[in-house]
């Protein structure tokens, strides 16, 4: 049997200045509460959208096993 997934992505909001860049969001707590619920973490994605190059956001992506 071959199989699917589902992906979910989440968007979190980047505070960005030219020296550094800090998640609005408790990211490593979304990807603890999405684990509990079955998703596993793939990646994040950051577009640069911002000046200087740094991002406005941030995709946290999820993907699980469709049963």
């Amino acid at each position: 049997m071959e199989r699917r997934y589902e992906y979910h992505f989440e968007r979190i909001k980047v505070n960005a200045s030219f020296w550094r860049g800090n998640f609005s969001t408790d990211y490593q707590g979304l990807v603890a509460l999405y684990a509990q619920n079955g998703w596993r973490f793939i990646q994040i994605y950051a577009p640069g959208t911002a000046k200087y190059g740094a991002s406005k956001y941030a995709d946290l992506i999820f993907e699980r096993e469709v049963r």
